[in-house]
């Protein structure tokens, strides 16, 4: 299979021939107007496929038809909001020469024009896909999926690149150019109009059993979504999609900025899209992780309900996701299923199977999460994981009423001043080998109370579902300080990771929270606890560990 890839050495013509490296029976035609880039590329290319730098532009794509007759074109150039009035000159040609094509595009208005060339398609036997990436083709089978037990009413989404993954300039161009624009939407169950980036909300993407990542800050982008999916789904009312970039300090600039040039009625923003990719690219701080969410609100039955999906990719997998869409209708290909001729937008041209596929053996993972607002605390933060703990731990989790458990346990303490001050604040138990342990856990409003008894020294922590910038996380408050925790499945372990923390409501340095390895697990039968609390210039405070069992 020849491969012609227009914009084969940018940011996702370039990962999507990693992706396919390993295909020995397909041919790559690397094409660009940079022929020493196009060549740089290829002869850095590790992999099976045969390569061939190509110095091309899109404008003279007949031309390179002709002469190197591909089974495919992948447009990976764009912008595609700056394709002009012959914005469809590619999808044209390929119609033409019967050649069958995908793209990238991004452009909500590009990709709900294509099927205006279905008829064409379909008399030459040939597949036009429009929109072949994250949006809308990964968040569109999400919502299929979805869809087979609710009603969707109004949905929300968004995408997190890692601060690692870098942006394209062709990428920045788009979105610096929209930027307080009007964005075609569904709202209110009529079609209007957003302004871009300058409409925002905040999210936390949290696959269940996973560390999350950490609430982002996510504002209204121009993606395909908007305008191809509302007619899919005719009770659909709302649709927002949005982009978290970081750092937040810079995305929060281009909102200003976006707010600005809708209220004044400025010219675009595109000419500073060079000094945007710039800093952007030079800001790389944080963690090395990225993600995506779908929330969705519908009707089941009688009854109004709420799901999310959400994504969750590690180190350098995540930025390969938007070219893992046609990775796998390639790889669907070569193994015997062709997309159905015609020309339309990606909706409908893979599932989650699909996706699965290709995620698999990466650090990318996937779920969905219901609201369950009078579940038990520890089974609303963690989802569908709750079930992958150990039985006995749970067992301690499982219900949201008064209980008892208790066990023995090892303590030892820090021996430095501020440790054992800070330790005497709390209220934590003395150094012992081994002490009898009673927890009684009670309900109150908003949380469950942990009363611990080690051998008559008494302690206590209200546990509580965080909210906003705690969303999916546990937040246990001792006095005036809180303690926002990620609970993390970990094999047959409960992980606890703190995540933030405050002192009298006001949000502390990172640097200086109380950490430790602190973990529930099963050991015998019995469920084992282990909490170690240190701190930066302070070291250990306490630690201990133990078993117990309910009374």
């Amino acid at each position: 299979m020849k491969i012609l890839i227009l914009g084969g050495y940018g940011v996702f013509g370039g990962r999507l021939a990693e992706l396919l490296s390993d295909l020995a029976d397909i041919e790559l035609f690397i094409c660009g107007r940079d022929l020493p880039r196009a060549t740089a590329f290829c002869a850095a290319y590790y992999g099976q496929p045969l390569v061939h730098p190509v110095a091309l532009d899109r404008r003279a794509i007949a031309e390179g038809l002709d002469r190197f007759h591909p089974d495919l074109v992948v447009d990976a150039s764009g912008p595609f909001q700056d394709y002009g009035d012959d914005r469809y000159q590619v999808i044209e040609a390929c119609i033409a020469a019967g050649v069958d094509y995908l793209d990238f595009a991004d452009a909500a208005d590009f990709v709900f024009g294509v099927d205006r060339f279905d008829a064409a398609a379909k008399a030459a036997g040939v597949f036009v896909l429009s929109g072949v990436s994250s949006f809308p083709a990964l968040t569109a089978a999400v919502l299929r999926d979805m869809a087979k037990t609710m009603d969707i009413r109004t949905v929300e989404g968004g995408i997190a690149p890692s601060p690692f993954a870098g942006i394209g300039l062709n990428v920045m161009r788009a979105v610096v150019g929209y930027a307080g624009a009007p964005v075609k939407l569904r709202r209110g169950g009529k079609d209007g109009f957003g302004i871009g980036l300058a409409e925002s909300l905040r999210f936390t993407v949290a696959v269940p059993g996973r560390l999350p990542l950490r609430n982002i800050h996510f504002s209204l982008v121009d993606v395909p979504d908007l305008q191809v999916l509302p007619p899919a789904y005719p009770g659909m009312t709302d649709i927002w999609m949005g982009a978290g970039p970081v750092p937040e300090i810079l995305h929060r600039i281009l909102n200003l900025l976006a707010k600005a040039r809708a209220a004044l009625r400025l010219p675009s923003l595109e000419p500073f899209s060079r000094l945007f990719y710039w800093v952007l690219n030079r800001m790389k701080f944080g963690e090395h992780r990225g993600g995506m969410f779908l929330r969705v609100r519908g009707v089941a039955g009688d009854k109004d309900v709420e799901r999310s999906w959400h994504l969750l990719a590690e180190g350098n997998d995540g930025p390969y996701i938007p070219s893992m869409a046609i990775e796998a209708i390639v790889r669907k290909w070569l193994a015997g299923t062709r997309p159905e001729t015609g020309a339309r937008s990606s909706i409908e041209a893979l599932d989650l199977v699909d996706f699965g596929a290709v995620f698999r053996g990466r650090s990318i993972h996937t779920g969905f999460r219901d609201a369950e607002p009078d579940a038990p605390l520890y089974r609303r933060i963690l989802g569908q994981a709750f079930y992958a703990l150990p039985p006995r731990v749970r067992e301690l989790h499982a219900r949201a009423d008064d209980r008892r458990w208790s066990g023995h346990a090892e303590v030892r303490r820090g021996r430095g001043v501020l440790a054992r001050i800070a330790a005497a604040i709390i209220g934590f138990p003395k150094a012992a080998a081994a002490v009898p342990v009673t927890v009684e856990f009670t309900q109150e409003k908003g949380g469950e109370r942990w009363t611990r008894n080690f051998g008559g020294r008494r302690f206590s922590s209200l546990q509580s579902a965080g909210t906003g910038r705690n969303d999916y996380l546990v937040v246990e408050r001792f006095g005036a300080a809180a303690f926002a925790m990620a609970i993390v499945v970990e094999g047959d372990r409960l992980t606890l990771v703190p995540r933030r923390w405050s002192l009298l409501g006001i949000p502390m340095p990172g640097w200086l929270m109380p950490t430790g390895p602190s973990f529930e697990t099963d050991v015998d039968g019995k469920f084992q606890f282990n909490v170690e609390i240190a701190m930066p210039l302070i070291g250990l405070i306490v630690a201990y560990k133990g078993v117990l069992e309910p009374i």
